[in-house]
């Protein structure tokens, strides 16, 4: 198993419910490739909606 690093872990949860205000809980314990691909999307989301503006 590999481990990630305590600040990027926390940088993750903080991006994920920045956006979209879920518990710490739930952020912390999704499987790495499912949070990462949480944070892609909001990614897409955000570039999406400020190219909009």
């Amino acid at each position: 198993m590999l481990t990630y690093a305590a600040d990027r872990l926390w940088a993750e949860v903080a991006y994920v419910a920045y956006y979209l205000h879920w518990p710490f809980e739930s952020i912390v314990d999704m499987e790495h490739p499912d949070r990462a691909r949480v944070i892609t999307e909001i990614g897409h989301i955000h570039g999406r909606l400020a190219a909009a503006e």
